[in-house]
């Protein structure tokens, strides 16, 4: 029924991971909910630590931001790639060394310049206006900052448009046909080390040629920086890879993504003489499998289409409406029945796209049921947002047999956090 995902499984007519049954969990917790699989996020992190033995593999955290997460992959020694301020700060509490951070992003505020070289994290930047401000403030605090270059290497990731990151016309990266140039105007600059070169060419990629191609281009870059007189410490070839959302989907597993790769990479390295690190940075492939998000039902109407009305929605879970995305949804005090009808998933907020699941066959779907929406572990909750008023859910860790908070849910408190109401106003 669901797969590989052998975390998942089907007991006395309800829906458990790693044994603990889901049902419980809504009963104990409440609902809306995270359930993630300690087991599973532990065997994901493993995996890329095997097929990339001789790598660091940085945990993409804008997908999933929880410092229990983050310490679990930390323990199973991750590095991070991390997008902001807020996200430096949240490895570095979870353990993350410095020298295993990449600080990426096009887009950085002379705040998060100036923390990344107080942090001694490298920077991936992203324009040479931005090598310039690095320069500038890296000098002024009187230290050398690490720079890697965002390659827009041109690649299409065959994946969603506003999740290919690769493309020409992308906001990421610095053309490929002026990283040469960049490279070296950098050497000149103070304050600054060029090291190496990143690329990043989108998500959910379930098609490891566009990997292979922007690896070849990646290392034909370095050998022209090399040939220039630059030194190449590091080649960071980024993340991406995807999942199998949809139970006939099928995804390439890391292994496969570092045979397509490696070869490239080593006999680059061999024919320039150089021996930089290589560096992946997954994401949703590590994460997204972990975790449920349970719900119920609060209501059943039938209109145009059998509605189910169930009390998450897309303040909680994005990615449908945003990428009309599929999760698979399953009844989870149900799971042993035959599917009856077609149902439509939705939620409490007031948009029509608020949709999780579309056209779905379920059985027979009450109002008090528990649905389960698979792979909500990546761009779940750090997606989230309080909109229509819906404070954030609880996250809860499954590990032992057992079931450990490791986010507490909010009240109508997180909706005044940092309002100010002008005395004025209170006459």
């Amino acid at each position: 029924m669901f797969g590989t995902k052998d975390h998942l499984r089907a007991e006395g007519g309800h829906l458990t991971i790693d044994g603990v049954d889901v049902v419980d969990l809504a009963e104990v917790f409440g609902t809306p909910l995270y359930v993630t699989s300690e087991r599973r996020l532990r065997e994901n992190a493993r995996a890329y630590r095997e097929a990339f033995a001789e790598a660091d593999v940085y945990f993409a955290v804008k997908a999933n931001g929880n410092l229990a997460i983050l310490r679990i992959l930390a323990e199973e020694g991750l590095g991070a790639d991390v997008f902001s301020a807020g996200e430096l700060s949240l490895v570095r509490m979870a353990g993350i060394p410095g020298e295993k951070i990449l600080f990426n992003g096009n887009s950085k505020r002379t705040e998060e310049l100036e923390m990344a070289v107080e942090a001694k994290v490298r920077v991936s930047a992203d324009s040479l206006d931005e090598v310039s401000a690095l320069s500038e403030v890296a000098s002024e605090m009187g230290e050398v900052a690490e720079v890697a270059f965002r390659v827009n290497p041109d690649v299409s990731a065959k994946t969603h448009p506003k999740i290919a990151t690769g493309l020409k016309t992308s906001k990421f990266g610095i053309p490929w046909q002026e990283i040469v140039e960049v490279y070296r105007i950098a050497m000149g600059l103070e304050g600054v080390k060029p090291v190496g070169l990143h690329c990043h060419i989108g998500s959910q990629i379930l098609d490891v040629s566009p990997f292979v191609d922007a690896a070849a281009k990646m290392m034909d870059l370095a050998a022209q920086i090399v040939d220039a007189g630059g030194e190449i410490e590091m080649m960071d070839f980024g993340g991406g890879l995807g999942i199998a959302y949809a139970p006939d989907t099928l995804a390439p597993t890391p292994s496969e993504l570092a045979a397509g790769i490696t070869p490239i990479f080593q006999e680059g390295c061999r024919r320039l003489g150089i021996s930089p690190r290589m560096i992946l940075e997954p994401g949703r492939s590590i994460v997204a499998d972990s975790t449920l998000l349970v719900t119920s039902v609060n209501v059943v109407k039938r209109a145009h289409v059998n509605f189910v009305g169930v009390d998450a929605g897309f303040n909680l879970l994005a990615r449908p409406m945003l990428y009309d995305a599929y999760h698979h949804a399953v009844v989870a005090n149900k799971v042993d029945r035959e599917d009856e009808e077609k149902y439509t998933v939705v939620g409490p907020i007031c948009e029509s796209g608020d949709v999780l699941a579309r056209d779905r066959a379920l059985p027979k779907v009450e109002r008090g049921d528990v649905v389960a929406i698979l792979d909500a572990g990546a761009y779940g909750f750090s997606m989230a947002s309080v909109y229509n008023g819906q404070p954030r859910c609880p996250e809860v860790l499954v590990s032992g047999g057992g079931a450990e908070l490791i986010r507490r849910g909010e009240d109508e408190s997180a909706l005044l956090a940092g309002q100010i109401v002008p005395a004025r106003l209170l006459r």
